[in-house]
């Protein structure tokens, strides 16, 4: 056969390009359902935190009653760690302020593998913070999202403080401040107490920032399996304080 003849042979039998492309997606398509239904089946180390997102609020804020109330449950953490070990399933995600004066876990008495906590100064939402939180609903399941600030929150009133002074602090902290000072603008033009003012406004615009995330948070509360709310921790008393809900 000539050369001319057998080149012609390949180009007729041997597959488009636009065909293999189409193969090779269909093939990954089976193999990530086949990983998807294996972990679907896969029953999770804690069942009791397969919620609903409104359950989840709910026993988040029952376990801060607990709390206040200085009747706070024993974990059994050495059963807890056995039963984590291959895998996790929290109830709820947590982006919180730094400051050592916040504990999550302790603030809505929970155990290991409980929540799911991202911790900041300030608890403002960054690119870092969302692809985490994304990370704990895609592929965590995690029916709920609390972006948690505090009362005289230190990030806050140095925030307030450089806007006002308009000299920024030293070292990287004006990263902090950048992130809080839609905030802090917005609380300064509403007059009165500006750092509670900024708290406040801090946490509803992280809420904000978070339930538009695109595409995965927005799409799952879209879907109404994920609920994203904002509360604020009183220092004297422990009590979080529900103040965007949604």
């Amino acid at each position: 056969m000539c050369d001319q003849c057998s080149g012609a042979m390949r180009d007729k039998f041997a597959p488009s390009r636009r065909s293999a492309m189409l193969l090779a997606a269909a093939a990954l398509g089976t193999a990530f359902s086949g990983r998807a239904f294996a972990k679907q089946t896969k029953a999770p180390p804690k069942p009791q935190n397969l919620l609903s997102p409104d359950a989840a609020l709910k026993r988040l804020m029952d376990g801060n009653a607990r709390y206040v109330d200085g009747v706070t449950r024993r974990h059994d953490f050495k059963h807890e760690r056995e039963a984590l070990a291959g895998g996790q399933n929290p109830f709820a995600a947590v982006l919180s302020c730094a400051d050592s004066r916040i504990a999550p876990e302790y603030a809505f008495d929970t155990g290991r593998g409980d929540l799911f906590v991202c911790r900041v100064a300030g608890n403002f939402a960054g690119t870092e913070t969302v692809a985490s939180m994304e990370y704990a609903v895609a592929v965590l399941n995690t029916p709920l999202i609390l972006v948690l600030g505090h009362d005289a929150c230190g990030a806050v009133d140095a925030t307030l403080k450089a806007l006002k002074d308009d000299k920024p602090p030293p070292g990287h902290i004006p990263s902090l401040v950048d992130a809080i000072a839609p905030a802090a603008k917005s609380a300064m033009q509403q007059g009165g107490d500006a750092l509670d003012k900024a708290i406040r406004q801090n946490v509803i615009d992280n809420v904000a920032k978070l339930k538009a995330a695109a595409p995965i948070l927005n799409g799952a509360v879209e879907q109404g399996k994920l609920k994203i709310s904002g509360g604020i921790y009183r220092l004297s008393t422990g009590t979080v304080d529900l103040i965007a809900q949604g």
